[in-house]
């Protein structure tokens, strides 16, 4: 058995950013948990009690969690496409989508799981295992309800991990440890190897191994997949969406305890005077001074002006918007009337399209990879196809309602008038073809201009219409058809 030291030791890159990892996650969960982190800066001379006290009179505004709920929002608006090819018969994928981790929870909740611990680390394990069993047969393992199942791990407990390249060129996990459980007295510690599966108990009071249990590992591979959310130049590091916005959210909880402070102080003032005074601060206080006491000693009140109130207030706003434009969300998460023009908005929303884009992406070849194992498990090979929406129809139907209103009021062509109609009824989520009774290419190509003939009224002269402009222009001096 491995010595509890041998077995603790960690991936260079795991140290490197488990400090970052845990402000990320922190900052994401908020609540109780970020307040005991001590992300609140510690005033000089400040007592503990007086510390715990301000904690809970600070108000955190999670942008972190807002902005990552935003993207889920955008990305499982519409769920995937899958297809599953020879894995459509396979008489226990079904019971996978409907619990995809033996917990109850559906494939797709699983995904969108992966995709916001993605978001906060940059990037996210996810185990494909299947349990060891004796039986024979196909049918005895569906009768056992034995099939695979996915596991989620987060970068906080996986420990190390090595990718070798292979002689085609490709890099493949070698190697994988994480911890797979652990309670006040007991961790759990498992390896994956290509050739085996080792799984450790530790007591972690006396920081000795108890128990080494050895399996073989039949599948040849380690069945783990990382699921980015962007990439780094580091294999098996991602980067995380809310990396510079936790930055800036720990300054608004900073600014929110000054303005806690200001406030507080501003409408309680202190009250300063010598130990042979009677009196206390407050409304209708009676204070009571010695007959002999040396009038530049007499009591006064110790109130700080407020005048920096508005000073926090504006550097508030001023990170708000930073995380705004770090998130490309200044239009989206928008409280008030937006001053930005068409173009800036326009730009932003392309900007928001190619993140969300980019994150469609690694999830999808996260997902491939997950079923590419799934169906080494069931002996079969994984050739099915998934696709996750690579255009996220971010825009502001505001302006394009306006837009289209104005090109209503300026156009004189009946069949500008038909495709406008159509961008009209498609923009409220409705089938033109259905709403309407044509396409916008049934319009198109009905554009051949029928030629004929039209009459002065008060000169009797006739002329031949070829297009459509010298039609209106015609109609406009009072030439009628003949």
């Amino acid at each position: 058995m491995k010595k509890y030291d041998d077995l603790m030791t960690t991936h260079p890159l795991w140290d490197d950013n488990l400090k970052r990892w845990r402000l990320l996650w922190e900052s994401y969960i908020g609540g109780d948990t970020y307040g005991k982190a001590g992300h609140l800066i510690r005033y000089q001379y400040e007592s503990p009690n007086e510390y715990d006290e301000r904690i809970k009179n600070t108000p955190l505004d999670n942008h972190c969690k807002g902005v990552i709920d935003v993207y889920n929002s955008f990305l499982f608006r519409n769920e995937p496409e899958r297809q599953w090819g020879r894995l459509e018969s396979d008489p226990g994928l079904q019971d996978f989508l409907k619990d995809s981790d033996m917990e109850g929870r559906t494939f797709n909740a699983f995904m969108k799981d992966v995709c916001t611990y993605s978001a906060i680390f940059g990037h996210t394990w996810v185990i494909v295992s299947k349990p060891q069993t004796n039986s024979g047969t196909r049918a005895a393992e569906l009768e056992q309800g034995v099939r695979p199942y996915v596991s989620m791990l987060s970068p906080l407990n996986v420990l190390d991990w090595s990718y070798d390249r292979q002689p085609n060129g490709y890099y493949a996990l070698t190697y994988l440890k994480y911890i797979e459980d652990q309670t006040a007295t007991r961790l759990i510690v498992k390896e994956w190897a290509p050739e085996a599966i080792t799984t450790t108990i530790i007591d972690r009071e006396k920081k000795e191994t108890l128990e080494e249990i050895v399996e073989d590992n039949g599948l040849g591979i380690v069945p783990a997949v990382i699921v980015y959310s962007t990439r780094s130049h580091h294999r098996g590091i991602g980067i995380s969406a809310i990396n510079d916005i936790a930055d800036l959210q720990k300054g608004i909880y900073n600014e929110y305890s000054e303005v806690e402070q200001l406030i507080r102080l501003s409408n309680h003032p202190a009250l300063v005077k010598t130990s042979d005074v009677e009196a206390v601060a407050g409304a209708g206080a009676v204070i009571q001074m010695p007959d002999t006491m040396d009038p530049g000693l007499k009591p006064y009140l110790l109130q700080p002006s407020g005048a920096n109130l508005s000073e926090v207030y504006n550097s508030i706003k001023q990170k708000v918007e930073a995380i705004d434009r770090i998130a490309h969300l200044g239009s989206v998460r928008a409280t008030k009337a937006s001053t930005q023009s068409g173009v800036a908005m326009e730009t932003e929303f392309q900007q928001l399209n190619a993140r969300l884009s980019e994150i469609a992406d690694n999830l999808e070849v996260g997902e491939e990879q997950i079923w590419r194992i799934w169906a080494m498990y069931q002996n079969q090979a994984w050739d099915g196809e998934i696709d996750y929406p690579s255009s996220f129809n971010v825009r502001d139907k505001g302006a394009n309602y306006q837009q289209l209103k104005l090109a209503k009021d300026t156009a004189t062509d009946p069949r500008v008038y038909a495709l406008i109609d159509h961008e009209l009824v498609e923009l409220m989520g409705e089938d033109p073809e259905e709403v309407l009774g044509y396409d916008e290419y049934e319009v198109v190509e009905n554009e051949v201009f029928e030629v004929h003939t039209m009459t002065n009224p008060e000169t009797g002269e006739t002329l031949e219409v070829t297009s459509q402009a010298q039609h209106m222009q015609l109609t406009e001096q009072g030439w009628i058809h003949e």
